[in-house]
C-alpha cells in the first residue's frame, strides 16, 4: 500500500464513529502506560496476567507508588494491590477463571500520603476471548419477526430522488439521495466515477456511529475515488447539508434520547427502524447500473458497526461486512455476569434488569444477527480497553459468526478508532472487492 494509505483511510472512515475513550488531562505532567506483558494479551483461564505499569513526570521515570485494581469488563473488581515504582515501573498481577476481559487500572501517588493523581492508566488482556458465549439464544421467531418488517418495507415503493451535487473530488459524480422507507426516510450522499459503466462499480455502504449529522459528503466521494459506488447514509434520514447547528440542537433537544424510544416494544424500537433503513439504502444502491451485481460491502464503527452486522444478518445481498468497536452487541449480558455493549438499553428495576427490554432487545442483538449473514467475509475491530462497547461483548458477536473472519486486536485502544485499525477495515474491504 502507498504511504498515503493512513490518511486516506482516515478520510474514508472519520464520519462513521462519535465518541471516544477519555483520556489523560492533557496539560498533565504525569503519565502512566499500561500494558500486558504478553505481546498479543491473550491468556488462558486461571492464568496470571502481567501488566507492565510505566510512569513518567515531565518525560522523566517517576518516584512514588501506583495503586493498581484488576477489574473484570472494567467494572467488578478482581484482584487489587501498591506497587513501588522502582525507576519509574511496577508491575501488577490478576487472572480471570472465565472466558473474558480484564483491565488493569493504575493511580498514581508521589508517597503514600499524598493525593492521588489527576490521571490513570489502564491497560487491557483477553481471556480465552474465543470462548465468550451468548447470554441468551436466539429468539424461536426472530426469522419470522424479521421478515414481517422487511415486508412492511418491501410494500413502500422505492422512488429514489436524486439530486446533484458538487463533488469534493475530481471526477466523481455525486447526489443527495433520499428514498421513503417504513417511518422515516432515508437520506445520504451517493457517489460514483464519472463515466462508470454499467455492471462496473462494486457497491459499498459507509454507516455512522451515534450521534445525530448530516452524511458525508467527502467519506463518499473518496470510496468512489477508489472505484465504489459509494454512499453515505446517515443514521436518521435527515436532510443534508444544513448548517451544524441544525444537527447539534437535534441532538441537545429531541434527538437526544433516541436510541431509548420504545425500547422495550420489538416493532416500535427506534433501531428497528434504523435497521430497516439499511435494506432500503441497498435497495437504492442495487438499483443503480453501475453496480457490478457482485459485491455488496456495509462499513461503519460504533453504531456503524452495529448497523454494519445488522445489515449482513437482515440482507442476503451484503457480502461482505466491516465492523469497527461494534455497538449493538450482547444487550443480555447482565444475566450472566457480564457488561453489556453500548448503548446499556435494559435499565435495572428494583435491581433487576427490566425484563420487557431484555426481550424486545433479542431481536436488535448483533449476536443474533451474526448467525444469520450469508457474506463472503467480515472485518472486525475491538479495543481492548474500550468502556463504551466493552470487548467482551463484540467477542460474543464475533464467535457467532460461521463465515471467513478476521479481527484486529487494538490492544492499546478505546473506543478511538486507531490509524491501524481504520487501515485493516480498508483494506479488508480492498481485499473482498479484489482492488
Amino acid at each position: 500500500m502507498t504511504r498515503l494509505l493512513p490518511l486516506v483511510a482516515a478520510l474514508l472512515w472519520q464520519p462513521l464513529i462519535a465518541q471516544s475513550a477519555k483520556k489523560a488531562v492533557p496539560d498533565s505532567p504525569i503519565k502512566i502506560a499500561a500494558r500486558a506483558e504478553r505481546a498479543d494479551a491473550i491468556y488462558h483461564k486461571g492464568e496470571k496476567v502481567v501488566f507492565n505499569l510505566a510512569v513518567t513526570d515531565s518525560g522523566k521515570p517517576a518516584a512514588g507508588i501506583v495503586e493498581w485494581s484488576i477489574l473484570k469488563d472494567g467494572l467488578a473488581t478482581e484482584q487489587k494491590g501498591v506497587s513501588e515504582l522502582v525507576d519509574g515501573k511496577a508491575v501488577a498481577t490478576g487472572s480471570l477463571n472465565e472466558p473474558g476481559f480484564i483491565q488493569v487500572r493504575a493511580v498514581y501517588r508521589a508517597n503514600a500520603k499524598a493525593k492521588v493523581a489527576s490521571v490513570s492508566g489502564l491497560g487491557g488482556a483477553a481471556i480465552d476471548p474465543t470462548e465468550i458465549k451468548r447470554s441468551l439464544p436466539v429468539p424461536d421467531d426472530f426469522d419470522a419477526f424479521w421478515d414481517g418488517m422487511k415486508k412492511k418495507l418491501a410494500a413502500v415503493a422505492l422512488e429514489p430522488k436524486l439530486v446533484t451535487v458538487k463533488s469534493p473530488i475530481k471526477d466523481v459524480e455525486s447526489f443527495d439521495v433520499t428514498a421513503p422507507a417504513l417511518g422515516l426516510q432515508i437520506s445520504g450522499y451517493m457517489s460514483k466515477p464519472v463515466g462508470a459503466k454499467p455492471k462496473s462499480l462494486p457497491i459499498i455502504l459507509t454507516v455512522h456511529g451515534a450521534g445525530v449529522s448530516d452524511s458525508s459528503l467527502g467519506g463518499s466521494a473518496s470510496w468512489a475515488s477508489k472505484g465504489f459506488l459509494a454512499m453515505d447514509m446517515n443514521a436518521h434520514g435527515l436532510p443534508n447539508g444544513k448548517p451544524k447547528q441544525f444537527y447539534t440542537d437535534l441532538y441537545a433537544g429531541p434527538m437526544n434520547p433516541y436510541r431509548y424510544e420504545f425500547r422495550n416494544d420489538r416493532e416500535k424500537a427506534y433501531f428497528t427502524g434504523m435497521m430497516l433503513r439499511l435494506i432500503r439504502g441497498i435497495d437504492v444502491l442495487t438499483s443503480q447500473p453501475e453496480w457490478d451485481g457482485k459485491h455488496v460491502v456495509v462499513s461503519g464503527a460504533s453504531q456503524g458497526g452495529y448497523q454494519a452486522i445488522a445489515a449482513a444478518g437482515l440482507d442476503a445481498r451484503v457480502t461482505f461486512f466491516a465492523a469497527g468497536v461494534p455497538a449493538g452487541c450482547d444487550h443480555s449480558g447482565m444475566l450472566v455476569n457480564r457488561i453489556a455493549g453500548w448503548p446499556k438499553i435494559v435499565p435495572m428495576v428494583d435491581g433487576k434488569p427490566d425484563n420487557s427490554v431484555v426481550e424486545a432487545f433479542r431481536y436488535l442483538d448483533c449476536m443474533n444477527f451474526a448467525t444469520r449473514t450469508k457474506a463472503a467475509g467480515a472485518y472486525f475491530t475491538v479495543g481492548f480497553i474500550d468502556t463504551t462497547c466493552p470487548p467482551t461483548s463484540i467477542y460474543a458477536t464475533y464467535n457467532q459468526l460461521n463465515i471467513p473472519k478476521e479481527i484486529y486486536n487494538d490492544i492499546p485502544s478505546g473506543h478511538s478508532h486507531s490509524s491501524a485499525a481504520r487501515e485493516g477495515m480498508t483494506n479488508a474491504v480492498m481485499k473482498h472487492v479484489g482492488k
